[in-house]
């Protein structure tokens, strides 16, 4: 067995994630994969698997979500804040800093070569994720069927991602009820990991660990979470309504990107339609074009995309303008702060009260057939979104880019052949690309 990990080493590995986490949820749920099962060796792939079926329930960031539920695994509720906490507030800070320089002085030329070379390999990165995931999960037809039919619903028929989910779940309890023998490799994993153990020490968190005392349910805990959480959401709402009126600015971000949280379901590409018609077409708090230059950043930042709402906030309260065409900046950050704060807050909520029950859950096949047939469309979805983003990335304006497929090969050939973990990948493209910008007016 691996020796304990402290709070202090588990919170520097949280400030390296949400430095790099790049790459949407595909990309933050394979490097958190990566880095906690395979490298770390800090939980099991099914105690991995299982926290993440739970958070592909939720609405809400999947990986931020997913990251506050092993930190709090690992360390209760003090590792399950700092690790939620870290992996967002690096984002908070750079696209604050990007909206900032982009009020002042618009589009940043610098973002464009160094994500030229990110986004490839971040699709490769994607494409390592269906395929280890896949790998480890879709043990029987069911599963792989499942896999695929879900990859086909969401490239081909468009469907809603909750409408997957939901499905999936009812196919797993009525497989779990009728026959049980669909599930059973899910059930029986123990025996392909015992193999992998005889060269590595066994996970802190192994399949057959016994759940931590700070882990366990408890019914004063549930209500001592549930008080905080309310407090923490009608104490700020009140407080932004004191100060600037119930239909003051901040008051009304506050309630309407709560609302946001708590429809997020399917990822932020389902719920940022949502977002752009309230803050452009009814709120105007920015323009149609400044929502889009937005969401592009928000795309070439590190942390979950839904983070594109502090961009938001910010020309919210930018655009309130003191005159002469000068921004209001307090108000600008007052803003971001008040929709992070809202927009995430949820999550925390969901997983510090109802994690708890679900680590009572492990090993009952009523609670884990149904997020077993979730994980195999997971990977689909994950396969999915490899297809969504390669379409931009190698035929950008319909035209192939030989670069970058090259750069997506040179990432593959990276993770297979030298081991390389997703942080080194991330790095070693955002350097070339920084270089390649620096490099260009020189050659040029």
């Amino acid at each position: 067995m691996m020796e304990p990990v402290s709070l202090a080493d588990a919170s520097r590995f949280w400030l390296q994630l949400g430095l790099v986490s790049f790459g949407g949820p595909a990309g933050q749920i394979a490097l958190l994969h990566r880095e906690l099962v395979e490298r770390r060796r800090w939980l099991s792939e099914q105690r991995y698997l299982h926290a993440l079926n739970y958070c592909m329930l939720l609405p809400g960031p999947e990986a931020m979500q997913l990251a506050t539920y092993l930190g709090w695994l690992m360390h209760g509720v003090p590792g399950g804040l700092i690790a939620g906490a870290l992996f967002v507030l690096p984002s908070v800070f750079v696209l604050t800093a990007l909206a900032f320089i982009y009020a002042l002085w618009g589009q940043l030329p610098l973002l464009v070569s160094v994500f030229a070379v990110l986004k490839p390999a971040v699709l490769a990165i994607v494409v390592m994720a269906a395929w280890r995931i896949g790998s480890r999960t879709l043990r029987t037809p069911l599963l792989v069927g499942l896999a695929i039919t879900g990859f086909l619903s969401l490239t081909l028929l468009k469907l809603p991602y909750p409408l997957l989910v939901l499905t999936a779940g009812l196919i797993g309890v009525l497989a779990a009820r009728w026959r049980p023998s669909l599930l059973l490799a899910i059930k029986s994993h123990g025996t392909g990991s015992n193999t992998a153990r005889q060269d590595q020490p066994r996970p802190l968190h192994d399949d057959d660990s016994e759940t931590p005392n700070h882990a366990r349910f408890s019914k004063r805990r549930l209500a001592v979470t549930l008080l905080v959480w309310a407090l923490a959401t009608l104490l700020p709402l009140a407080a932004l309504a004191s100060f600037g009126g119930w239909n003051g600015i901040l008051a009304v971000m506050g309630r309407f990107f709560t609302r946001v949280a708590l429809l997020s379901f399917g990822g932020a590409y389902a719920v940022l339609p949502y977002v752009a018609q309230g803050a452009v077409e009814q709120f105007q708090w920015l323009s149609a074009s400044q929502m889009l230059d937005g969401l592009a950043l928000g795309e070439t930042t590190p942390g979950p995309l839904i983070m594109v709402v502090a961009f938001v906030g910010f020309m919210g309260g930018w655009n309130q303008g003191l005159g002469a065409g000068v921004g209001n900046w307090p108000l600008a950050i007052a803003a971001t702060l008040v929709t992070v704060w809202f927009t995430f807050l949820p999550s925390f909520g969901f997983i510090l009260a109802g994690a708890p029950l679900v680590e009572a859950s492990r090993g009952d096949l009523r609670f884990g057939a149904p997020l077993s047939a979730i994980t195999a469309v997971v990977v689909g979805v994950i396969a999915s979104l490899a297809v969504f983003f390669a379409g931009p990335v190698l035929w950008p304006s319909g035209v192939f880019n030989p670069a970058a497929a090259l750069v997506v090969a040179l990432a593959l050939w990276a993770q297979l052949r030298l081991g390389w973990s997703v942080l080194q990948v991330i790095g070693g493209a955002a350097a070339v690309g920084a270089l390649l910008a620096l490099l260009t007016p020189l050659l040029g």
